[in-house]
């Protein structure tokens, strides 16, 4: 039986080396835009426009004209096919709007408007709260039905604590890379991403719970082995089961993103590197951290080191 949970350390390891940039590129985006991640007017406030062109457009041209009428704020990305832009810039009421339209027109000719958002910064804000307290209620919860489900095994709480770790785990992953995207191509934080995050803690807790029953389900069979071989035969059951289920769902949003709309791409690669994410996760650490907990292989770590400064 070959035995997974031995290389835990370098399991851990790999996650350190991927969260760490982001976490850097957080820190960056914290001190250039006074947030973790480039905001979108879904959270600033703001006005969004989605604007179909007959020909082909430079997003710089766009962005001059907005320049030459006092946004100098905006930002402009077009589609693969350059004729379809994205705008974000300030509030703009309804003469402004005709006005920047008109220009748009005379510059580059007809158009059809796809979308037209404009939001106020209390709204962001409102965003913002409703995702953390959805985030704070999830962790619970999930930390207390894995509690009751897993009572009859020994150390059920640390069932619960794994998974949330695991589930934080993801979260830094997916989010990390938006800050850096954000930093490096302009990607911006808006409400998809917030939907995309929260279904990414349902997928990475899902695929952890199967393998934790397994391992309840193993405990009682299996008296007198040692924990850690109990573990590794569960894991090795399941892993068959999640790498396929996880698989089916990856090809899906793969497909979505070579074939989507713009618009949804962000959304889409969130949700891609939060499945990737939460299936090694749920294999490759909170099931080791389980093991690492019942060997307390951190007190003796710790006691080491105190012994040898001693």
């Amino acid at each position: 039986m070959y035995n997974l949970i031995e290389k835990r350390y370098w399991f851990f390891a790999l996650s350190l080396l991927i969260i760490v940039p982001g976490l850097i590129a957080m820190g960056i985006s914290l001190a250039r835009f006074k947030a973790p991640w480039k905001l979108s007017v879904d959270f600033t406030g703001g006005t969004l426009m989605e604007l179909r062109f007959e020909q082909k457009v430079s997003p710089e041209r766009i962005y001059s004209i907005f320049m030459g009428l006092g946004y100098g704020d905006t930002t402009v990305q077009t589609t693969a096919d350059e004729k379809t832009a994205i705008i974000r810039c300030k509030h703009l009421d309804e003469e402004a709007k005709a006005k920047v339209q008109g220009e748009l027109r005379k510059e580059f000719g007809p158009f059809e408007e796809l979308r037209y958002e404009s939001i106020g910064p209390a709204v962001g804000k409102e965003v913002t709260r409703a995702a953390t307290l959805a985030t704070i209620a999830a962790s619970f919860i999930i930390v207390s039905f894995i509690v009751f489900a897993f009572r009859k095994v020994p150390n059920a709480f640390r069932y619960g604590i794994c998974a949330v770790i695991a589930m934080i785990h993801d979260v830094l992953v997916a989010t990390g890379l938006f800050s850096i995207a954000g930093l490096l191509i302009g990607w911006e934080v808006d409400a998809l991403f917030v939907t995309a995050l929260l279904t990414v803690i349902g997928f990475s807790v899902q695929d952890t719970i199967v393998v934790f029953d397994r391992i309840r389900e193993n405990t009682p069979k299996r008296r007198g082995e040692p924990f850690e071989v109990i573990v590794t035969r569960s894991l090795l059951e399941t892993l068959h089961r999640s790498l396929v289920t996880q698989l089916n769902a990856m090809f899906v949003l793969i497909a979505i993103l070579l074939f989507g709309g713009a618009t949804i791409k962000q959304f889409a690669t969130v949700l891609l590197v939060g499945l990737m994410s939460g299936t090694y996760s749920s294999i490759f650490n909170a099931v080791p951290l389980l093991v690492v907990w019942e060997n307390r292989e951190i007190q003796k770590f710790f006691a080491r080191v105190f012994a040898r400064s001693s």
